[in-house]
């Protein structure tokens, strides 16, 4: 019994020393964390994050999200390790979308003042926040005075500024986006392919093209840093076939290249981000001196589909064709836009309905992928919403924010921590896209490069742990691969033989 009873007392002194030794690591690794987190924190993201600045944050109690809401929430963005914000148009507007505008030189009374938009910059570039807004040139508000003016009369200065039937006009025509392509006013039939409350400019003016130019460089000399520019490629495509017409296509990226041309004598590192919904082949060509970024639609889909399926698939073969193809067209000069979705589409977590996992492992994918990442606001906390518009467009909800904010496992602090990653490691921001094959059906895998550094991403997108070796291969000696950074507990990389518990992200690299 004596030597039970010392065998107890042993094994409990052991077991006493090994947690407290494993509390020591686990203490000093939080520490290393902590000051690596540190040493990066000025780094960039490479992440942006839009918001609909209606529904963001209310700073006055008025029931309305406004521009110092958004100030207010700066220490938030940074704390994410965001490096930019896209600001929804924050223009005049009769419609709550605000993309119907009145006065492209204003500020919408809603949201606040100038001096108030210029704090924001201000107050964001202190924390190395870069700042877009949305632009609309292809059609403003039907109650703009430009309109008013060229309604008035065929004879208006401002008649050409849109665009009017005339004898041979097919007026039944239907919209590129479905729909009455032209609408009815006292003085005759103008185009509005949105919508009646939406003419469309006429770009053919050279005095149009003037006036945008002049409108984004009195904007750039406010401290803004770039454009999301809406509509791109409908300033031309008006009518359904007008995509099957390469001279559509041409006069559209010939005007975009003409208005940054204008735009950069202002600022010569504009960032230009366009809104052109179709396929690479028809981006691609928009990177050609008009923008740096054209949003990748597809990779959206894909993305999603990839976590809500747990089959992995070689999506950095998918990436690379498309980049390469960027990087053809482009000279070199493109940054891909990935993101999840955005205020036109049904939110991540109702696509992924209400799954918190797989909204995780499409947040690890995208963070994880090439590209200037964009987040829309109240996807870091899982926010549904389902078409119409409306849904999309619901107030961000910070009592949720605060829920979440102090637990570790919370989507929330999984979006920080990814975001932050790319701090910590450059080359899951700005990095190049290499296949590399695990043979697991349920990890996604691929290899990142930036300047040398090479990093081996694994994601088990399954709800099971899964174990697998490591080939030599690609660069990589699998014995010498190491856990750099690590998404939940009980990751772990020996001698080439890997585990990945459920639903988690690992970054590996030489030790």
């Amino acid at each position: 019994m004596r030597r039970f009873r010392l065998f107890a007392i042993l094994f409990a002194a052991v077991v006493i020393l090994f947690s407290s030794a494993l509390l020591w690591i686990g203490m000093r690794q939080q520490k290393l964390d902590r000051e690596r987190m540190e040493a990066a924190k000025d780094r960039d993201s490479n992440v942006f994050y839009e918001i609909f600045v209606r529904a963001f944050h209310d700073s006055d109690g008025d029931g309305k999200g406004d521009l110092n809401g958004v100030t207010a929430k700066l220490d938030d963005l940074a704390e994410m390790g965001v490096s930019g914000i896209w600001l929804t148009p924050i223009h005049p507007s009769p419609s709550y979308h605000g993309y119907d505008v009145t006065d492209y030189y204003a500020i919408n009374p809603d949201f606040g003042t100038m001096d108030d938009f210029e704090r924001l910059i201000g107050e964001a570039h202190k924390r190395n926040i870069r700042i877009i807004m949305d632009l609309v040139v292809n059609h403003s508000s039907i109650k703009h005075p430009w309109f008013v003016e060229a309604r008035s009369g065929g004879d208006s200065p401002k008649r050409d500024w849109y665009i009017w039937a005339d004898e041979a006009t097919n007026a039944s025509a239907i919209s590129a986006i479905g729909g009455k392509a032209w609408h009815s006013a006292a003085t005759g039939k103008y185009l509005g392919i949105f919508w009646e409350g939406m003419p469309d400019l006429n770009l053919d003016n050279p005095e149009v093209r003037a006036e945008f130019i002049r409108i984004a460089r009195f904007w750039l000399e406010k401290g803004v840093d770039g454009f999301r520019l809406d509509a791109a490629k409908h300033v031309y495509e008006d009518l359904q076939g007008d995509n099957k017409r390469p001279e559509v296509a041409e006069k559209n990226i010939a005007w975009w290249r003409e208005f940054r041309a204008g735009i950069e004598e202002v600022k010569s590192d504009v960032y230009l981000v366009g809104e052109v919904w179709d396929a690479p082949s028809v981006v691609g060509p928009y990177l050609n001196g008009a923008f740096d970024s054209g949003f990748n639609f597809d990779l959206a889909g894909k993305l999603i589909q990839l976590a809500k399926s747990e089959k992995a698939t070689d999506i950095a073969a998918t990436v690379r064709r498309v980049h390469d193809y960027f990087a053809e067209v482009s000279g070199g000069k493109f940054i891909d836009a990935t993101f999840l979705s955005n205020h036109d589409q049904n939110r991540v977590m109702s696509q992924l309905e209400g799954h918190v996992d797989h909204a995780k492992m499409a947040a690890a994918l995208l963070l994880t992928l090439p590209g200037r990442a964009f987040i829309y606001y109240g996807e870091e906390i899982g926010m549904r919403g389902v078409k119409p518009d409306e849904n999309l467009r619901r107030p961000m909800d910070w009592d949720e924010v605060a829920r979440q904010h102090d637990d570790p496992d919370s989507l929330l602090n999984h979006y920080r921590r990814l975001v932050n990653w790319r701090k910590l490691e450059p080359a899951l921001a700005f990095g190049s896209i290499e296949s590399y094959a695990t043979g697991n059906k349920s990890v996604v895998s691929f290899i990142r490069e930036h300047e040398g550094e090479r990093l081996l991403v694994l994601h088990n997108l399954s709800g099971g742990p899964q174990q697998f070796g490591l080939e030599s291969k690609s660069g990589f000696e699998a014995e010498k691969l190491a856990v750099s950074l690590a998404s939940a507990p009980g990751i772990r990389a020996d001698r080439g033989e890997v585990t990945l518990p459920a639903y988690s992200t690992a970054v590996l690299k030489a030790k």
